[in-house]
């Protein structure tokens, strides 16, 4: 069901690519334009996601969609009034970005850094947009921002995630273990980060979500750069988190480090599955509309297990 979901909703969409929409000015447009889009892809689908219920009327609005009026109340008012809905599964929702160092490499315009930034506000837009409560944090090596979930937040967490800068040295289990404590009420986690540790590491570090209770889906943001290892000349790189720099000759390491990436990637997806937790590998030249719909999926799925 979901490839044929995929299938369908793919043939009707514009996939937006990340460089286009790293010249839009501002995420609270960047995030609107990506996920009104992404709406009305799953509108022209027969896959429609959620189920919804119904919660109140309000009067129609130009740009609302039409299918959406009720016409038993058109017939008694002589007015137009649309339908509001309300998702059965109503959450708290809390997006979480590494902002460590390594964030910030990127060989094709954007960085891992923008792509988490442009990624988080478009889940937590349309998060909010299901009218679930929205939240936010972001971590290096420590909690740097948090934002409690509430109804009210979205504009709040929109100015946040604009300003962040990349900062300190990547850790998992301290700022993870506060993130716990502090988001006390079930909920949803999506955590985005490039994962540059011991999988078991972050795998340890992330079930502390998962024992409070919460779905947690998680994000592996990689350029494809670094899944591909494609440089040509030799060059001194620089490790961004440690400064520390290596002399590479890319054409004698390319096969053994292609080989060690695709074997902490390998060990990484196996520990997530085998801890239920959902996990996905994107790259910075992936369109967002592509992780919006992974996530729908994997929302979709926890609502019917539940």
């Amino acid at each position: 069901m979901a490839a044929e979901a995929t299938r369908r909703f793919k043939s009707g969409v514009r996939f937006l690519d990340p460089e286009v929409l790293a010249r839009i000015d501002g995420l609270d447009l960047l995030a609107r334009t990506v996920v009104e889009g992404f709406i009305n892809g799953l509108h022209r689908s027969p896959y429609l996601g959620f189920s919804m219920d119904f919660a109140e009327h309000r009067e129609y609005m130009p740009g609302d969609d039409i299918r959406r009026i009720d016409w038993k109340v058109f017939a008694r008012s002589d007015r137009f009034y649309v339908k509001e809905f309300e998702a059965e599964s109503n959450a708290n929702f809390i997006s979480v970005i590494d902002v460590s160092r390594s964030m910030n490499f990127g060989s094709n315009g954007v960085t891992k850094f923008d792509y988490a930034r442009y990624l988080a506000a478009c889940l937590t837009y349309f998060a909010s947009k299901q009218r679930d409560r929205v939240g936010f944090a972001s971590f290096d090596n420590d909690i740097v921002d948090y934002v409690p979930p509430s109804a009210k937040h979205l504009d709040t967490i929109l100015h946040i995630i604009d300003t962040l800068e990349p900062g300190g040295r990547s850790e998992y289990l301290k700022p993870l273990l506060k993130l716990t404590e502090a988001a006390k009420r079930r909920g949803i986690v999506v955590l985005i980060s490039d994962f540059y540790e011991e999988p078991r590491a972050v795998i340890d570090a992330v079930n502390n979500l998962r024992y409070r209770g919460h779905d947690v889906i998680v994000y592996q943001v990689l350029d494809r750069a670094e899944i591909e290892f494609d440089f040509d000349e030799p060059a001194t790189y620089e490790d961004l988190e440690t400064g520390e720099s290596v002399p590479v000759v890319p054409a004698r390491m390319r096969e053994q480090y292609k080989q060690m990436m695709a074997e902490h990637l390998e060990e990484i997806s196996s520990l997530m599955i085998k801890s239920q937790i959902d996990y996905g590998l994107v790259r910075t030249d992936e369109p967002l509309d592509e992780s919006l719909f992974r996530y729908l999926l994997m929302r979709e799925k926890m609502g019917r297990v539940r």
